[in-house]
């Protein structure tokens, strides 16, 4: 079992940045391939970024990538994802996951969710 808690979501205006941050705790991080979802109300949620457990390989969806970037530090029980180049149809709820299966977008792969942060990107 692991608890997942994200932070550093907030408000930002277009073009700006934001880095969130996932802890996790109940278990080594290090067991299990991480990733960033995010969420419109009304919309399914949608995949961000992938991150596989050491840290290596890495996968985005189209629409961020060369802006966002995620990172893990498995020491400290951390997922990050540092999003530049902000843009209104950023806005969403963002979630971390964690789940036995590296490099998936599929959400049914992960089995543990963090409570969610909300990310507004104002034009």
């Amino acid at each position: 079992q692991v608890q997942l808690v994200e932070s550093g979501g907030g408000l930002v205006q277009a073009g700006g940045s934001l880095r969130l941050s996932c802890a996790a705790s109940g278990r080594t991080l290090g067991s299990y391939a991480m990733a960033w979802f995010r969420q419109v109300l009304g919309k399914e949620r949608e995949f961000v970024a992938g991150i596989n457990r050491s840290g290596v390989n890495t996968f985005y969806t189209d629409s961020v990538k060369g802006r966002f970037t995620i990172s893990r530090d498995n020491a400290k029980n951390l997922v990050y994802l540092q999003m530049n180049s902000l843009k209104p149809e950023d806005t969403a709820v963002y979630y971390c996951a964690a789940g036995a299966v590296s490099l998936t977008a599929n959400t049914k792969m992960y089995d543990y969710w963090g409570q969610g942060t909300q990310v507004t990107v104002s034009s």
